[in-house]
């Protein structure tokens, strides 16, 4: 043992031990202590105007995320024409937020008439694949609300037709798309910022709402399972940060660990993904606790061969206000970016497709690649049963 050394003994008296020890950096933090975190200026993106117009019509109310479709199409150039559901509540709903809508008596009105180009759709998740078909033959594009398919048999269906006809069949993954700072990311990720991206990690937690879920919503073969529903989203994170064209699922899982009253429902799940442009994990949930005061803290990470880059898209726990906060760390320090100014280019570009045939606001393949890897990945996940 060390003899006692008395001129640190007599200040440990003088001063209190705790108040020493709180004022003496410990050996890793000495080692390890973070860069201070540096404001970055966002780089200027200019607004993507509309330049082309369209008439288009909606057909299935069945989840809010029809709201922020038909807004993004509207905002693109879209003239919404007519409005089709079989709920008269879900009609109410929606000519509250686009009245002057006119309500078509039957699908078949909408699919019929010529003057219509498009047909956007966020009806029960299942039921989403067999009307964009429906859609496409009757020769109009078609935009989904996500999972647009639920199944491997609707996907081969969904490729065949979409080669028989030449139409757009395009999912809305508005956790990429309709979200400033993962729109930030894309940008800085395809200029280089952080090197060749290696991996991305999303996690996706959710809030259930258990009281306001319709009786689709718990039951796994209209809703499509977990990782087909909510991962969709992430998949494509993955399949478009890396740039992959080729893909495959590692390994994937699902479990109903807390809600044994609904024995259809899943409320985890996880994946494992790679392909020819990097790597993917994704991490899916329904356990948001309803203090947190936004429906999820979704995080994305992108690791790269020269930084990284997280962003934290709908709130910064006890940090920075609101959402699309990004964090960029690379050879120059590490810095934090405000994108909740950033421009949104999908409607935009979307209507512009439709109009010029091209695939700019969605890469048609790379949709169906995202597709396929969450259809995959929730066949072949394994099932645990937990009771927590």
């Amino acid at each position: 043992m060390h003899p006692t050394n008395p001129d640190r003994r007599n200040l440990l008296k003088a001063l209190g031990t705790a108040s020493l020890l709180s004022a003496i950096p410990s050996p890793a933090e000495s080692l390890y202590a973070a860069p201070p975190m540096q404001q970055a200026e966002i780089a200027h993106l200019e607004p993507v105007l509309p330049t082309a117009s369209i008439r288009f019509a909606v057909i299935g109310l069945d989840h809010n995320h029809i709201y922020g479709i038909t807004a993004a199409v509207i905002r693109g150039g879209g003239k919404l024409v007519a409005v089709y559901a079989n709920q008269p509540a879900q009609i109410a709903d929606f000519l509250k937020q686009f009245p002057g809508t006119r309500v078509a008596a039957s699908e078949t009105e909408i699919l019929e008439d010529p003057s219509i180009q498009l047909v956007a759709s966020a009806g029960i998740n299942y039921l989403r694949a067999p009307l964009g078909i429906r859609v496409m033959r009757h020769g109009k594009d078609f935009l989904s609300d996500k999972p647009a398919i639920t199944t491997l048999e609707q996907l081969a269906e969904v490729r065949a037709t979409i080669a028989e006809t030449g139409r757009i069949f395009a999912i809305l993954f508005s956790e990429r798309l309709e979200v400033p700072a993962a729109v930030y990311a894309g940008h800085l990720v395809h200029s280089g910022a952080i090197g060749k991206v290696i991996q991305t990690v999303n996690i996706a937690p959710h809030k259930i709402n258990n009281g306001s879920r319709p009786d689709w919503f718990w039951d796994y073969d209209r809703f499509g399972g977990i990782l087909c529903d909510i991962g969709s989203h992430q998949a494509d994170q993955f399949v478009y940060y890396t740039g992959s064209t080729q893909a495959e699922v590692t390994a994937s899982q699902v479990a109903n660990v807390h809600h044994p009253d609904k024995p259809k429902f899943q409320d985890f799940g996880d994946m494992m993904l790679h392909g020819n442009g990097g790597f993917g994990y994704v991490r899916v949930d329904w356990f948001t606790p309803d203090g947190l005061g936004v429906w999820g803290d979704g995080r994305l990470f992108l690791l790269g061969t020269e930084g990284y880059i997280e962003l934290r898209k709908y709130i910064d726990v006890q940090g920075r206000p609101g959402g699309n906060h990004l964090f960029l760390v690379d050879g120059k320090g590490a810095r934090y970016i405000d994108c909740s100014q950033v421009p949104l280019p999908f409607g935009p570009q979307f209507v512009a497709d439709v109009v010029n045939r091209t695939h700019i606001a969605q890469d048609q393949t790379q949709a169906l690649l995202a597709t396929e890897l969450v259809l995959t990945a929730q066949k072949q996940a394994k099932v645990f049963k937990m009771d927590l």
